[in-house]
C-alpha cells in the first residue's frame, strides 16, 4: 500500500519548502504540490507539521558486556525508543573485549539485532587487539558490508589498543578505504590518575571527571590525528566533550588530516555537577569522556552551528541504578554510560533550534544528513528526494511535555534528562514507507529493521565522499 503525506513543511539540510511526498515500494516516488493519492494509498495530513528525513544516530551501544554487567537495552527495546524519538537508523558499536575473537563477536552482535529491530541499523567494528588473525578477520567484516572501525585509546586491557595496534589498524583502514572512529583519551594517564585518587580515599562519582581531565582527552585527540596523518587513514572522533580536544581536532583538520568530529547529546546539555550528586544519583551521570565544566558548552554549540562539529550522536548506553551502584566503593567500578537515544532529537530541537543556538538546516544536517554521508548511507538515508528510502519524521512543533523515566520506552529505571521540558515531538515516523509511530506511540512491525551494508569510500586521496 502506498502513502501520501500532504501539505507538510519539508525541512532538509538545504532548506525548507511546503510539498507533498508520495511513497511507493518503500521509497520516495514523487515530491511536489497537489499530488494525487493512488488507489488504496493512506493519506496523512501534515499541515502545520514539519517533515524531516529520518534521523540517524551514529553512535549507540545496545548489546554491551562492560564492567561486570550488560547494558540494559535489546534491539527490540532500543529500536522502539529510537523510533518514538524520530531516529530511524542507528549505528551500533560492535565491542568484543581483548580476550574475545573479533569475528565471533561480530557474528554475535549481528545475531542480537537480526529480526529484532524495528528500525534499520548498521555497525562499527571495534578493533580491540591486533594478532595474527586480526587482519583477515577485519577484511572479512568489511566484505560483509561493515565499512567503519572503532578503536579505544582508553579502557586498558579491556577494549583499549596500544599505539602499535592503532598503527596497524589504521594502515589497514587506509588500504581498505574504511573510516575509523576513535574514543580519544590516554589509557596510561587515566590509570595513574585513578590510582592516585583512590589511594587518598577519593572514591565517589565526583572524582570520575578529575581522573579523566580535559588535557587527557586533548592528548588522545592529538595522538589519534597524528596516527591518521602518518597512515593516510580517515578518522572520526567520537563524543568530543571539551574545548581543548576540539582545538586539537580543528588544528589537525586545518593541516589537512582527514578527520571529522562528533559530539553527543549529554555534553551539550549536562555538566559535571550532575555527577557530583550524592551516591547513586551522581553515578547515573558517569560516562567517558566525563561530563565537563559548563564553560565548554558554548564552544560546542558554536562549532556545531558553524559546521566544525560534524554530527551529534548519543553514545547511548543504559545501565540502571542497581548496576551503577556497583561503583559504590570505587568510582572506577561504575559502569560508564548515559541513555539518550529516545530524547536526542527532541532535546536538540528544543534547546538548540528553539533557543537560537542552531539553525533548522544544521539540525537536520548534523543529526541526519551528515551521518548518512560520512558512513556510506547517503542518499539512501538522510535525504528527502526521489529514490531515497522513505524514512520520514512528521514533527509536531506545538507538542509540549516533560521528559520522565515513567513514560520512556528505553529499558532503564532512570532518565538523565528527568524533568526537562520539550517543545515538539515526532507525531508520525515511517521506516521505508511503513508507519512505525503514530501519535507519538509505537504501532509498527518489530522486526522491520534491516542491516544496512555499506561500501568503503575513504581510499587515499579522497577527502570526502559526500
Amino acid at each position: 500500500m502506498g502513502l501520501l503525506i500532504k501539505g507538510g513543511e519539508l525541512v532538509t539540510a538545504e532548506g525548507r519548502r511546503r510539498a507533498d511526498i508520495l511513497v511507493e515500494d518503500e521509497r520516495i516516488a514523487a515530491i511536489g504540490t497537489g499530488l494525487t493519492a493512488p488507489a488504496n494509498a493512506e493519506v496523512i495530513d501534515a499541515r502545520g507539521k514539519l517533515v524531516f528525513p529520518g534521523f540517524i544516530d551514529p553512535h549507540v551501544h545496545i548489546h554491551l558486556p562492560f564492567m561486570a554487567t550488560f547494558a540494559k537495552d535489546t534491539h527490540a527495546t532500543a529500536s522502539r525508543a529510537a523510533l518514538v524519538g524520530g531516529t530511524t537508523t542507528y549505528i551500533e558499536m560492535v565491542c568484543p573485549s581483548r580476550g574475545e575473537d573479533a569475528l565471533a563477536g561480530y557474528e554475535l552482535w549481528k545475531h542480537k539485532a537480526q529480526g529484532n529491530s524495528a528500525c534499520d541499523y548498521a555497525f562499527h567494528m571495534a578493533v580491540t587487539r591486533w594478532d595474527e588473525k586480526t587482519e583477515e578477520q577485519l577484511r572479512e567484516i568489511v566484505r560483509d558490508g561493515t565499512a567503519s572501525f572503532k578503536i579505544f585509546l582508553s579502557y586498558k586491557d579491556f577494549f583499549g589498543v596500544t599505539d602499535e595496534e592503532m598503527f596497524h589498524a589504521l594502515k589497514l583502514a587506509a588500504e581498505l578505504g574504511v573510516i575509523t572512529t576513535a574514543h580519544c583519551e590516554n589509557a596510561e594517564l587515566v590509570g595513574q590518575l585513578q590510582q592516585e585518587l583512590l589511594a587518598t580515599g577519593k572514591i565517589g562519582p565526583e572524582w570520575h571527571e578529575p581522573s579523566r581531565p580535559e588535557f587527557v582527552e586533548a592528548e588522545g585527540t592529538t595522538r589519534f590525528a597524528t596516527f591518521l596523518e602518518a597512515t593516510g587513514a580517515a578518522g572520526y572522533v567520537v563524543h568530543l566533550s571539551c574545548r581543548p580536544a576540539l582545538e586539537a581536532a580543528l588544528a589537525a583538520k586545518a593541516r589537512g588530516v582527514r578527520l571529522w568530529i562528533e559530539s553527543v547529546l549529554p555534553h551539550f546539555l549536562l555538566d559535571k555537577t550532575y555527577a557530583e550528586r550524592e551516591d547513586v544519583e551522581g553515578m547515573k551521570y558517569v560516562m567517558s569522556p566525563p561530563l565537563r565544566n559548563k564553560r565548554n558548552q558554548p564552544a560546542l554549540w558554536h562549532s556545531l552551528e558553524a559546521g566544525s562539529i560534524d554530527t551529534v550522536g548519543t553514545d547511548h548506553c543504559p545501565f540502571d541504578g542497581e548496576q551503577k551502584a556497583l561503583g559504590t566503593k570505587a568510582f572506577t567500578q561504575i559502569p560508564n554510560g548515559i541513555p539518550g537515544l529516545e530524547d536526542r532529537v527532541n532535546l536538540m530541537w528544543t534547546y538548540g533550534v528553539k533557543r537560537g543556538r542552531l539553525s533548522e538546516q544544521r539540525f537536520v544536517e548534523a543529526l541526519s544528513t551528515q551521518p548518512a554521508k560520512l558512513f556510506g548511507l547517503y542518499p539512501r538515508k538522510g535525504a528527502i528526494e526521489v529514490g531515497a528510502d522513505a524514512d520520514l519524521v512528521i514533527y509536531d512543533p506545538e507538542y509540549r511535555r516533560t521528559i520522565s523515566a515513567a513514560t520512556q520506552l528505553t529499558n532503564n529505571d532512570y532518565n538523565g534528562f528527568e524533568g526537562w521540558e520539550i517543545e515538539g515531538r515526532p507525531a508520525v515516523v515511517t521506516v521505508r514507507g511503513k508507519v512505525q509511530v503514530r501519535d507519538g506511540k509505537f504501532v509498527g512491525e518489530q522486526g522491520r529493521g534491516r542491516m544496512l551494508r555499506r561500501e568503503p569510500q575513504y581510499f587515499r586521496g579522497e577527502t570526502h565522499a559526500s
